[in-house]
């Protein structure tokens, strides 16, 4: 590692991903458009269109090539298996100029490795995580540490992130927690909200962190707010997004940057690690939310999580073309 210090950490399981786009699958909900399943025939041959692979995927590599992108010094901590996978992923991060000091090879381990079933605009991923011993051993104070999805044995490595954070508060911590997290419990990781800075999730994964049935959006902001994280951002999809900031009081909604998605994959890791990005740069919250949706729209127009993250000119060019109402709006306190 060089001398100059981190600007964001991010630390999250490590994956490839294969994107098998499906030609001959259909799509079944409930009566109320609820509990889809991708369907198609059991024992068939089921042709496919096309395969890519896209390397260092996964939440915290995401979160560290988009500051990459974005002119931040970045780094990731994360496990690979001690093959060619792994190799391919070091690779890659190191292509796009994050610092991989703290990727760290296990023997008789795999590289996580996902395949996604692609069809239409959406993907079903199946997922198979390595059971890596997380810890963070000697690190830089970076200015962020980006905390995201980590595989079922990792609740020790959650506490020492939380007592990290509270012995050097001059690292901030943002928080967008994975599936094993959510299903963990705010009160097996109340340390970690409790220290947390920005947190990030959508509507239905606050209401299962907060075991709520509401959907209202001001409701959920406050009750995750008062979990202990001094920002609380929600996505809702293509309804926009919901910030709150607990030390100005100040409630804010963001609506999406128009587009049409080719594939969905990464969108909500581009618009958390873009908001975390444009802090990290000095930006304001309410400049924070504009940059978000527009990365996250680029990503989903290109397959797979990184290919379409952007740099900061490319963001002030989106700016100059977006709709008058592209804007953040106050809701009422």
């Amino acid at each position: 590692m060089n001398n100059k210090q981190i600007d964001i950490l991010a630390i999250g399981d490590i994956t490839i991903d294969a994107f098998i786009k499906l030609k001959d699958a259909n799509v079944n909900c409930d009566i109320n458009h609820e509990h889809c399943k991708i369907c198609f025939g059991f024992g068939d041959k089921v042709p496919y269109e096309s395969v890519t692979v896209c390397n260092a995927t996964g939440n915290g590599p995401n979160a560290s090539v988009c500051a990459s992108r974005l002119g931040l010094s970045s780094a990731v901590l994360t496990y690979i298996g001690d093959d060619q996978n792994g190799k391919d992923c070091i690779a890659e991060l190191q292509k796009n100029n994050v610092d991989t000091t703290h990727v760290n090879t296990v023997n008789d381990r795999h590289t996580n490795y996902h395949y996604i079933l692609w069809y239409d605009v959406d993907r079903t991923i199946l997922t198979k995580h390595e059971d890596f011993i997380y810890s963070l051993g000697s690190i830089d104070t970076p200015r962020w540490i980006y905390f995201s999805s980590l595989g079922e044995n990792s609740l020790d490595f959650h506490a020492e992130i939380a007592d990290y954070i509270e012995k050097n508060p001059e690292t901030k911590l943002a928080f967008q927690p994975g599936t094993f997290q959510i299903k963990a419990g705010k009160e097996a990781l109340a340390k970690v909200y409790k220290n947390t800075e920005i947190f990030f999730c959508n509507v239905e994964e606050a209401q299962k962190i907060l075991n709520e049935e509401s959907r209202d959006l001001p409701t959920l902001l406050q009750n995750m707010a008062n979990l202990g994280p001094k920002i609380v951002v929600i996505t809702d999809g293509f309804a926009g997004a919901y910030a709150f900031d607990t030390r100005s009081g100040e409630k804010w909604f963001m609506p999406i940057y128009p587009h049409t998605p080719v594939e969905r994959t990464g969108a909500g890791d581009a618009f958390a690690s873009t908001i975390v990005s444009a802090l990290a740069l000095g930006k304001t919250l309410e400049e924070a939310l504009l940059w978000g949706p527009i990365n996250s729209q680029s990503v989903v127009q290109q397959v797979g999580s990184q290919r379409g993250l952007l740099t900061q000119e490319q963001i002030q060019e989106f700016l100059t073309k977006a709709p008058e109402d592209y804007k953040p709006r106050k809701m009422p306190v």
